[in-house]
């Protein structure tokens, strides 16, 4: 088949450098454009470095110019702007996979309450959530994906199989997470600085980070259930990338050691890139750093009658650029895994 002609619209930044990263080394896609208002008519090694040698250039992003030479667009734009591309890409018959936050939300009034007011408000009910190990049929046929986010994505994946099956309480769920700094985006601010991050950690956003809703609407939907309510407490901390959620579930009279098997091996069985390790192995954000891979285990507390999950992911790759490349795998008929392993 002839390859996939792909275009990166904002790609200047970390995700945009991931993108490029995964995208030069898949067999069945050819990048035509990488966007950037800041950096056009720069060759791209000038802003990464690790691309010398590559005969690539940043253009201006025009959409009527770049729309006809590319079957695919992946936005790694910020939220709000994203919607803007995506309107005139998707009317010029072009798939997008979006790895902003425009397009998650099934509620126009979530979105509105943590984002502000949406710029495309009837693609909302168009777009396939893109956590393709929960959304892998309905990504089959997708015009409009939204990636999910990253944090959202270590937490989905552990939580979701014990929810659906029915071997955790929706009530009381509390989700920690830890997260290296490139998930703030490649900008220059003081909190992310060297000095600031470097021997600290902090958490931050502790009662209203814009993945909440994310996380609430997406483990509803694995329940079963109209709603449900979470904490969340996410931490910087001086990794350049990884993330590592702790998750905290209230079991059912239907835990067991052997149903919690069973439920992660309905789902999962067949996920190139979920890695459960079972109870009692903890994961390591090393194991996974630079590739698309979550990693997951177990445990119970016998004192708090808790069950403990921990998760561990690349915040750029399958919390961002690597799930974008996965979800455009699923959507034109190729191999999952190709360009991520």
């Amino acid at each position: 088949m002839s390859k996939i002609r792909v275009a990166v619209f904002g790609a200047s930044g970390y995700a945009g450098e991931e993108l490029l990263r995964l995208l030069l080394r898949h067999r069945q896609a050819e990048i035509t454009a990488v966007t950037s208002r800041q950096n056009a008519g720069k060759p791209v090694s000038a802003v990464f470095p690790r691309f010398t040698g590559l005969d690539l250039s940043f253009v201006a992003p025009d959409v009527p110019a770049i729309a006809g030479n590319c079957d695919a667009a992946i936005l790694a734009l910020p939220h709000g702007l994203a919607a803007e591309f995506a309107v005139p890409l998707l009317e010029a018959g072009v798939k997008v996979i979006d790895i902003s936050a425009d397009f998650r939300l099934r509620s126009l009034a979530k979105y509105r309450e943590y984002y502000g007011e949406h710029p495309a408000p009837e693609l909302l009910k168009k777009a396939v959530y893109g956590l393709p190990e929960r959304y892998r049929e309905a990504l089959r046929t997708a015009d409009l994906v939204a990636c999910a986010g990253c944090y959202p994505t270590s937490s989905i994946l552990p939580t979701a199989p014990l929810l659906a099956a029915g071997l955790a309480s929706t009530e009381g769920v509390v989700v920690c997470s830890c997260s290296g700094v490139t998930g703030a985006g490649r900008k220059v601010d003081l909190p992310y600085i060297f000095p600031e991050c470097n021997e600290s950690m902090r958490a931050y956003s502790v009662t209203a980070h814009r993945h909440l809703p994310e996380m609430e609407q997406e483990l509803a939907v694995a329940a079963g259930v109209p709603e449900v309510r979470i904490n969340f407490v996410p931490h910087l901390v001086p990794l350049n990338r990884g993330i590592n959620s702790t998750i905290f579930l209230t079991p059912t009279s239907k835990f067991s050691d052997e149903a919690v098997e069973q439920a992660y091996k309905e789902q999962y069985g067949n996920a190139p890139f979920i890695r459960f390790l079972g109870k009692g192995k903890m994961p390591d954000t090393k194991h996974v750093t630079m590739t698309n891979f979550c990693e997951f285990g177990y445990t119970f507390d016998k004192h708090t009658n808790r069950v403990v999950l921990c998760s561990c992911i690349d915040n750029l790759t399958k919390g961002a650029s690597g799930q974008a490349v996965q979800n455009m795998n699923i959507r034109f008929g190729l191999p999952e895994t190709e360009g991520l392993l």
